[in-house]
């Protein structure tokens, strides 16, 4: 993805996050990790992901 796509993601996602309340952020971001684990189609990939996630929580990069 360009920095551009990337952008729009995230624009796209903290609008749906802001218009689902904060009651019902963490249950949407979890659906939508489930849905896009099922896309991607490799739960490996997927798991390893997830740990890459939490452990760059405060890093300004996406990555």
């Amino acid at each position: 993805m360009t920095p551009t796509d990337v952008e729009a993601v995230y624009d796209a996602l903290a609008a749906q996050i802001d218009s689902v309340g904060p009651e019902k952020s963490e249950l949407f971001l979890i659906k939508l990790a489930l849905l896009l684990s099922h896309e991607f189609g490799d739960a490996n990939r997927v798991i390893k992901l997830i740990y890459d996630a939490k452990r760059n929580l405060d890093a300004a990069n996406y990555r």
